[in-house]
């Protein structure tokens, strides 16, 4: 990796940018490149996943219960190996609808690759655009 800050950065947002555009295969196999072997995953009022193995096997529950899964970045910021997304997370129930669930991501990257993502969404507000 280089020690140029200004390329690290570059990096970190097309890495964080091609990882998100992953999310559209719905295959958890894909997405495990984008992690360390010890990465730390939180989703805000979750119990914090560790490791890769446990992240692919959380993602692939998550893609067996939705038709469609559509990451979308609105704003993204990198300093250094910290790079802070604004998202919307569509996840389509099986009635075809799509719920726009709005999310600030935190990855922290290491060589590369994330070594801890943390995720922030209103839980009340993502239970509500389900039972709408």
């Amino acid at each position: 990796m280089s020690d140029n800050p200004s390329a690290r950065e570059s990096n970190n947002d097309s890495i964080i940018r091609s990882f998100v555009d992953t999310f559209a295969s719905r295959n958890a196999d894909l997405l495990a490149p984008f992690f360390t072997d010890d990465i730390a995953f939180e989703n805000y009022g979750d119990p914090v996943i560790h490791g890769r193995p446990a992240l692919v096997k959380m993602w692939a529950g998550v893609f067996a219960n939705f038709v469609e899964v559509k990451f979308e970045t609105v704003n993204q910021a990198v300093e250094g190996d910290v790079v802070i997304a604004e998202q919307v997370h569509g996840l389509g129930l099986r009635a075809g609808r799509l719920a726009p669930i709005k999310n600030l991501a935190v990855y922290e990257m290491r060589d590369g690759k994330i070594a801890a993502w943390r995720d922030y969404t209103n839980p009340q507000k993502a239970r509500a655009l389900f039972s709408d």
